[in-house]
C-alpha cells in the first residue's frame, strides 16, 4: 500500500521558473484525480457541522450490520413473509371445524291472547283453538333467536391437504425473498461506504495538492518582491488563476464526499442530526483471499445459498400442490354438519308436541353427512389445466435463473480478477512515481536536478495515487458483489468475515 500523505517538499528557489511550471502540472492532476469521483445516487445535500460526540463511526462490518437491522426494504418484505406465515396458519386451522360459527337474530314478536277460561296448561296451549297471537303494539315482546353451527371435512380428495401445502410453500418463498432483499441492501450499503472512503482519500489527496500550490504561489511572490528577472507579473496572475480552478474543484469534490456521507447516513438511517463517519478513513483492498477459490466453488455456493433456487423450488413444490386442489372437485366432498339452535320471546311457552313447533320459542338440533359434488366438469378440467400451466412456468423459471445466475457468477468472478490485477498494477505504479520523485527531490537537493522532472515526477504520483484509489474502490466493490452473486454475502458479514485490516 502507498503511502499517500507523502509530501513532496521541491526547492523552488533554486529554480524560479520552475514554481508555475510545478503549480499548474499540478491543476492538470487535480483535473484527473477530482474527476474520479464515484457517483451516489441516494440523498444529496451536505451534512450538517455537528458535534463530534453526535458522529457515528462505522467500519464495513457494522455498515452492512445496521443496515441489515434498519432497512425499510427489509422490513417490507418481512411483512409480507409475516402475511404469508399468517395465511399458512389459517390454511392449518381450516382442517378441523371448517365452518363454526353462531349465528343470532333479534326483532319482536306478538305475545299470547290467552282466554280466560282456558283449562290447558302452558305446554298444551296448542290444545285450545281460542288461542292466538296478540299483535297489539303494548304486547310485542322481545325475540331473540341463537344457532351454532359447525362443519366439519371428512373426504375432500387432497383439496384441504393440498392448500394447507400450498400455503407452506408460500410461506418458504416469502422467506427466500427476505433473504434475497437482505443481499442487495448489504451490496448497496457496502458501496456507499466505499463511495465514503473513496472521497475521503481525494480530499486528503486533494489537500496535499492545495498545500503544492499555495507554497508555489508563496515563492513566485518572493521572487518578485526580489526583484527576480526570472519572474514575471503574469506569472502570479496565471497562479492565481489557477488558485481559483482549484477552488472550484474542491467544492466539486468537498460536496462529492458529504453526498457519499449523506447516501451511507439515509441508508443507515440515522437522524440528520447525528452524520456518519469512516472510522478508518485510509481506503485499502479488502482482505478476503475471493480468488483462492475456482469459480466452481463461487457456483456451487451460489446454488447453495442464492434465495432464488429457493424460491423456485417453494414456488414449484406450492404450484403442485395447487393442482391437486384443483383436481380433488372432480369427485364427491364427504363432510359432517351439526347444529343447535334456541329461540326464546316472553310470554309464550314450549309445546311439547312432536308435530306442533312455535317458531318464537323452542329449540332444535340437526346432525348428519352431506355430499357436495361439482356437476361442471369442463369447469373443473380447465382450472386443472390452468394449475398445471402455472406449474410450468415456475419449473421453466428455476431452469432460466440457473443459466442466468451461472453466469452472473462467473462475470463477477472474473472482474474480480480483472480489478486485483489493475489494484496490483497501479499499486507498482505508485511505487515507482514515489521513488522517481524521491529521486528528483535529490537531485535538487544536490543542485543538478532538471526543473521538468520535478514537474513530471509530481503529476505522476498525484495521477497514479488518484487512479490507485479508484482501483481499491472497484476491486472491493466487485468483491461484494461476488459475495452477492454467491449469495455469502450477509453470510459472510453476520460470520465477521469482512473486517478491514
Amino acid at each position: 500500500m502507498p503511502q499517500l500523505a507523502s509530501s513532496p517538499v521541491p526547492m523552488f528557489k533554486k529554480h524560479p521558473g520552475t514554481a508555475l511550471g510545478t503549480a499548474l502540472s499540478i491543476l492538470m492532476a487535480l483535473a484527473l484525480l477530482l474527476g474520479a469521483h464515484p457517483s451516489t445516487a441516494a440523498a444529496h445535500g451536505s451534512v450538517p457541522a455537528v458535534a463530534p460526540s453526535d458522529t457515528v463511526e462505522v467500519n464495513l462490518q457494522s455498515t452492512i450490520e445496521r443496515a441489515l437491522q434498519t432497512s425499510p426494504d427489509i422490513k417490507e418484505r418481512e411483512a409480507r413473509r409475516d402475511f404469508a406465515d399468517a395465511r399458512f396458519g389459517e390454511a392449518r386451522a381450516s382442517r378441523f371445524a371448517t365452518r363454526f360459527n353462531l349465528n343470532t337474530a333479534h326483532s319482536i314478536a306478538p305475545s299470547l291472547d290467552i282466554p280466560d277460561d282456558n283449562e290447558q296448561p302452558n305446554s298444551q296451549l296448542y290444545l285450545n283453538p281460542d288461542v292466538e297471537n296478540n299483535w297489539r303494539i303494548e304486547n310485542l315482546r322481545p325475540f331473540n333467536r341463537f344457532e351454532v353451527i359447525l362443519q366439519q371435512p371428512v373426504l375432500t380428495w387432497g383439496e384441504l391437504s393440498g392448500t394447507v401445502e400450498a400455503a407452506m410453500h408460500g410461506a418458504r418463498v416469502e422467506e427466500a425473498a427476505v433473504d434475497g432483499q437482505r443481499l442487495e441492501v448489504a451490496l448497496r450499503a457496502g458501496e456507499l461506504y466505499q463511495n465514503v472512503l473513496l472521497t475521503s482519500e481525494l480530499r486528503r489527496l486533494t489537500g496535499e495538492a492545495e498545500s503544492l500550490l499555495r507554497q508555489a504561489r508563496r515563492e513566485v511572490q518572493t521572487l518578485l518582491d526580489e526583484g527576480n528577472p526570472d519572474v514575471e507579473e503574469a506569472d502570479l496572475f496565471q497562479l492565481d488563476l489557477a488558485q481559483q480552478e482549484f477552488e472550484r474543484r474542491r467544492v466539486e469534490v468537498n460536496e462529492q464526499h458529504a453526498t457519499a456521507r449523506s447516501a451511507l447516513s439515509r441508508q443507515l438511517m440515522l437522524d440528520d442530526d447525528r452524520p456518519v463517519a469512516v472510522a478508518d478513513g485510509a481506503l485499502q483492498p479488502l482482505p478476503l483471499d475471493v480468488l483462492g477459490d475456482s469459480l466452481a466453488f463461487y457456483q456451487d455456493a451460489a446454488q447453495r445459498h442464492r434465495p432464488e433456487f429457493k424460491q423456485a423450488e417453494a414456488g414449484f413444490a406450492a404450484r403442485d400442490a395447487l393442482v391437486d386442489v384443483a383436481r380433488s372437485d372432480y369427485y364427491p366432498k364427504l363432510a359432517l354438519q351439526a347444529s343447535y339452535s334456541i329461540a326464546a320471546t316472553p310470554g309464550r311457552f314450549r309445546q311439547r308436541n312432536a308435530y306442533i313447533s312455535d317458531s318464537f320459542r323452542g329449540q332444535g338440533t340437526r346432525t348428519g353427512f352431506g355430499i357436495q359434488q361439482n356437476l361442471n366438469f369442463y369447469q373443473t378440467r380447465a382450472r386443472v389445466r390452468q394449475a398445471k400451466a402455472e406449474r410450468a412456468e415456475v419449473q421453466y423459471q428455476r431452469e432460466a435463473a440457473d443459466t442466468f445466475i451461472g453466469f452472473e457468477v462467473e462475470e463477477a468472478y472474473r472482474q474480480v480478477r480483472i480489478n486485483e490485477k489493475r489494484v496490483e498494477s497501479l499499486d507498482e505504479s505508485v511505487r515507482i512515481t514515489r521513488e522517481w520523485l524521491r529521486t528528483e527531490q535529490i537531485n535538487f537537493d544536490l543542485d543538478f536536478g532538471d526543473p521538468q522532472n520535478l514537474v513530471r515526477a509530481v503529476q505522476a504520483n498525484l495521477e497514479a495515487r488518484a487512479e490507485y484509489l479508484e482501483a481499491v474502490r472497484r476491486y472491493n466493490v466487485s468483491v461484494l458483489r461476488l459475495l452477492r452473486t454467491a449469495g455469502t454475502l450477509t453470510h459472510d458479514a453476520e460470520r465477521g468475515m469482512l473486517i478491514e485490516p
